[in-house]
């Protein structure tokens, strides 16, 4: 079974305990920002409320205009 290598070094020669920070900090942040895009955001906070939207008309349309869609 052949894998294909996360790192591959171009260039110097890396001892095991430099060759094992590097391979920290790529998994440190590549589980970072897995972290960021899986943050749900509530609607109260999302700006897409700021965009105009179409205004309704009728009996608690000024109550329904500031609720999130």
């Amino acid at each position: 079974m052949t894998e294909t290598p996360i790192l591959r070094v171009v260039r110097g020669t890396p001892d095991d305990v430099e060759l094992a920070a590097l391979t920290a900090i790529v998994a440190a942040a590549g589980n970072a920002a897995a972290d960021e895009s899986a943050t749900d955001q509530s609607a109260w906070s999302s700006r897409t409320s700021a965009v105009r939207r179409q205004l309704d008309h009728g009996p608690g349309a000024w109550r329904a205009s500031t609720l999130p869609h």
